[in-house]
């Protein structure tokens, strides 16, 4: 059973602190190995670490930065099989799914290839008598990163690729589910020329995060997952003085009106509902039907769910993988229980045939649809985090419209229409932060930036691209004046620019 430990100095530490957790194969719910626990010690080493080196890595010009980033790119890009094998091994989706994540990944080291230009201020000349004014960016130090399960490498790199380029050095605390791939991205880190130290990592359970949140060295912390963790991550970090971008839960609806490609819309939910099992922050959750095709529609995405193939991730047909744990099987499945009592219609039950599809083995639920769902059940109101679909039927686009903006959260949400008004009407309203018209899953490419609002935030900067850039960063204004002794006088009054 191999053992999985923290990553100190460029080399990797066993633990010493003497816990450890247990990580699983979601497809057979065998342990695999064991993930060190890191102490407050051991946090402490890995920010002393990082601090030491941050000297150093913050005087490299950005020239080598962006060096070390393209070199990174070639090997993230050369290893992908193997990353999204480690992915799937212990996260439990499907290999072609982890692939794309990795891509999704790369993406994001390959903005940060641009360093140089986007760390570029401006200068203003002659902007008073012999007064010149210019702009610049420089790194806030030590930062941190604390990240979900669901995209154990994805995640990581949103946060890490622009820290570092920056001229930051980065303590990463990966979720203890599955911590493996963490340490493969230090090695490829430490293969593409990134000094020792400047990458940490440290396995752990909320005793690493608190003590991330709370020491002096740490100058910001980044986090995605929960709601509730979001919350305590931002409001721990913020009062001890730390810059914080926290992303929470999600409760993304598609608004499908009457006008819509129904077929187009129906492969749509389905494969932004049940795609890694729905344990995606940006799934589909939520269907909001319009009266007059809502029979139509909730046939076309019953008749599709029969043909999605649910099975172990490292299998090449499958199209579905288990849940992470089996406590969270559990809690999911308990959504379909309760469904039935307050109201509505299990149209496709996920909790049929898993036995026997699957030998009774690893933490699997099939794909499962709900219909007439109102907005006061439990499984409209909480974050399911699984493969369960919910359609709430609507009047049209304003009640759908109101339904989108009554919710908490405010991740990503779709409308599918064919009418180009209603399109560009419903950006202008929708009280949300990633919006897709006629796309389900509107990720946003790597040079614009993620994140939603209301509880899907906390903070006020989106995590990757431009704005990741600034939250890695402070500005710094300088206002300079070479001696020239025919204009120096003694004036005791306030500047002026003239």
């Amino acid at each position: 059973m191999k053992r999985i430990s923290h990553w100190i100095d460029g080399r990797v530490v066993e633990s010493t602190s003497g816990n450890a957790a247990p990580v699983f194969d979601p497809a057979t719910g065998e342990q695999t190995g064991a993930v060190d626990l890191a102490s407050v010690d051991e946090v402490d080493a890995a920010v002393a670490t990082a601090r030491a080196a941050a000297v150093e890595w913050r005087a490299t010009p950005l020239s080598r930065r962006a060096e070390v980033m393209f070199r990174l790119r070639e090997l993230f890009d050369a290893n992908r099989k193997e990353i999204a094998s480690i992915v799937s091994a212990e996260h439990g989706k499907v290999v072609s799914d982890a692939m794309g994540e990795v891509a999704r990944g790369l993406e994001n080291i390959e903005f940060a290839c641009g360093i140089p230009q986007l760390m570029k201020g401006e200068y203003s000349e002659q902007a008073a008598g012999g007064i010149d004014v210019y702009s610049i960016r420089q790194p806030l130090g030590v930062v941190a990163g604390i990240t979900p399960f669901n995209f154990p490498a994805m995640v990581p790199v949103w946060m890490f690729a622009n820290a570092l380029a920056c001229g930051n050095t980065f303590v990463l605390k990966p979720s203890e589910k599955d911590p493996s791939v963490s340490l493969y991205l230090a090695e490829l880190l430490a293969q593409a020329g990134l000094p020792s130290g400047c990458f940490n990592v440290v396995q752990g359970d909320k005793a690493a995060v608190d003590r991330l949140l709370e020491h002096p060295d740490i100058a910001a912390v980044s986090f995605v997952g929960s709601t509730p963790i979001a919350k305590y991550i931002y409001e721990t970090g913020t009062s001890n003085g730390k810059r914080v971008q926290a992303l929470g839960g999600a409760k993304n609806h598609m608004l499908v009106l009457g006008d819509a490609d129904l077929d187009m819309a129906a492969d749509a939910a389905v494969s932004a509902g049940y795609g890694s099992a729905g344990e995606r922050c940006m799934a589909i959750s939520v269907v909001l039907a319009a009266d007059a095709i809502a029979d139509e529609l909730v046939g076309k995405i019953a008749e599709r769910i029969p043909s999605i193939k649910v099975g172990p991730g490292d299998e090449p047909d499958n199209e579905m993988g288990p849940l992470i744990t089996a406590e969270h099987r559990d809690r999911v499945r308990g959504y379909v229980d309760g469904a039935p009592g307050e109201g509505a219609t299990v149209v496709v039950d996920g909790r049929e045939g898993v036995a026997d599809a699957n030998g009774g083995q690893g933490f699997f639920l099939n794909p499962t649809l709900l219909d007439n769902v109102s907005t006061d059940m439990a499984c409209y109101r909480d974050e399911i985090f699984g493969p369960v679909l919910s359609v709430v039927r609507v009047g049209g686009y304003q009640d759908g419209i109101e339904t989108i903006n009554a919710n908490q959260f405010a991740n990503g949400t779709a409308i599918f229409t064919r009418d180009g008004g209603a399109a560009r009407q419903f950006q202008f309203d929708v009280h949300v932060g990633m919006v897709g018209l006629n796309v389900p899953i509107p990720v946003p490419v790597s040079y614009y930036s993620f994140g939603g609002w209301k509880a899907s935030l906390f903070g006020d900067t989106h995590m990757y691209g431009p704005e990741g850039i600034n939250f890695y960063t402070r500005g710094k204004v300088v206002t300079s004046r070479w001696p020239d002794p025919a204009t120096s006088r003694v004036d005791l009054g306030f500047p002026e620019t003239r």
